[in-house]
């Protein structure tokens, strides 16, 4: 039975760890959402979600819904029925939005990729060259894939559409690297960028996010895709005034406006850089540490939100999970889909730091060791330990004798 003394270790790649100042700040009474005073809120968070996306020239949406809504808001307001769009499936979520796309009838060229790797650049590059007509209306790519950890490269997809000259839609779904791995909107000129409250914003589920591309926008007014609670002419008409078309999730605006809050007193490329250098200590605990592998099948697609541990043949990872829940309070991601029993994965995103993460480590280590994983006991956070403390971006403290005998003498412990 799980232990029911103690924090439970949350390390899946979202929902993600709610910071304290965020949950006190959804702690409040209800009130009317179409007062005068609801748009300082709404406006608020809105117009600084931009500076999230690195975008000046977009505009942001927030519906009461997850990143699959606004993945159904990003097709269908800016596409027809049966427009060709061309997306890569290289893990459940991308495979997750190319199943939507389809179902909502457009015709999509799925580029299969093996799990691990991420955008095929180069297959891209032949398509849109070859598209002289220009009948591809769209590019879907997911920047960070959570099932097998992997990170692909926007900014030379973008490349790839400038150097074709091609004037497709760049739709990319940021869920799980917003807030927490680069993601450059304007410079990168993605059109349709997709997002969640539950990952990088540190926030529960229940916002999906948008940012949309004046390109994009334009766009809207030939896409005749049926939508009702998802269409963005709604959202604008009313946002214009600082409020929506329905009601909105009041508590998780409050949160979103301390989550923001929180973000800019870190400093977006202070947060980038924390999450590389978090991550890389988990890499260290699975390659080094554990000697295992991880599902990404090189360093240029490794992600810096989650690690998808490659498990023994023979091993159950969803043994490994189970395990690490009910004897150690530890909520590790599963194997999905192709990769189901094969691996599990460690979520680091979010609020997070280095002793965190050591739970976690130690956490799988434990689980993997009564499954009968031959990992070397402790070898994981020996190697995680010796990464953050040979790259500690902290400069060490020295502390003079005169210190020492000062902190000594105020605590009471020197006697005169």
């Amino acid at each position: 039975m799980r232990p029911t003394t103690g924090r439970n270790f949350l390390f899946v790649p979202g929902p993600t760890n709610v910071p304290d100042r965020v949950q006190r700040a959804m702690l409040v009474a209800m009130e009317d959402h179409r007062s005068s005073k609801f748009p300082d809120l709404s406006s608020s968070v809105l117009e600084d979600l931009k500076k999230v996306f690195k975008t000046q020239a977009a505009q942001a949406f927030i519906f009461p819904a997850s990143g699959t809504g606004a993945w159904e808001a990003a097709l269908t307001n800016t596409l027809s029925p049966g427009d060709r769009i061309v997306a890569s499936r290289f893990g459940q979520f991308s495979h997750l939005w190319i199943d939507m796309a389809q179902r909502l009838d457009f015709d999509v060229e799925v580029l299969d990729v093996e799990w691990g790797e991420g955008v095929p650049l180069e297959r891209i590059d032949e398509l849109l060259r070859a598209d002289k007509a220009h009948r591809i209306k769209g590019i879907l790519a997911c920047h960070n894939e959570t099932a097998t950890g992997v990170t692909s490269d926007i900014g030379g997809l973008r490349g790839v559409m400038d150097a074709a000259d091609h004037p497709a839609l760049l739709f990319v779904d940021a869920v799980s690297s917003l807030a927490s791995i680069d993601f450059r909107m304007d410079d990168w000129r993605v059109d349709l960028a997709v997002s969640g409250s539950q990952k990088g914003l540190m926030l529960p589920a229940g916002l999906g996010i948008l940012a949309v591309s004046q390109k994009a926008l334009e766009t809207m007014r030939g896409a005749t895709s049926r939508r009702c609670y998802f269409d963005l002419a709604d959202m604008i008409a009313a946002n214009a005034s600082g409020y929506f078309p329905y009601t909105p999730a009041l508590p998780m605006l409050y949160g979103l406006r301390e989550a923001l809050d929180m973000i800019f007193e870190e400093g977006l490329d202070n947060i980038f850089a924390r999450h590389h250098y978090l991550a890389e200590g988990v890499r260290a605990a699975v390659t080094e540490g554990w000697g295992l592998p991880l599902c990404a099948k090189a360093p240029h697609w490794y992600s810096d939100t989650v690690s998808a541990v490659m498990l023994p043949e023979g091993t159950n990872g969803a043994h490994v999970i189970d395990v690490a829940f009910r004897r150690y309070n530890l909520a590790l991601g599963a194997g999905l889909s192709k990769v189901a029993g094969k691996l599990f994965r460690i979520g680091h995103l979010g609020d997070l730091n280095e002793l965190m993460l050591m739970g976690a480590i130690a956490g799988a280590e434990m689980a993997m060791l009564d499954v009968g994983v031959e990992v070397a006991p402790g070898s994981g956070v020996a190697a995680a330990s010796n990464f953050w403390r040979a790259n500690d971006p902290v400069p060490k403290r020295k502390v003079s004798k005169e210190q020492q005998f000062y902190e000594a003498h105020s605590t009471g412990s020197v006697q005169g």
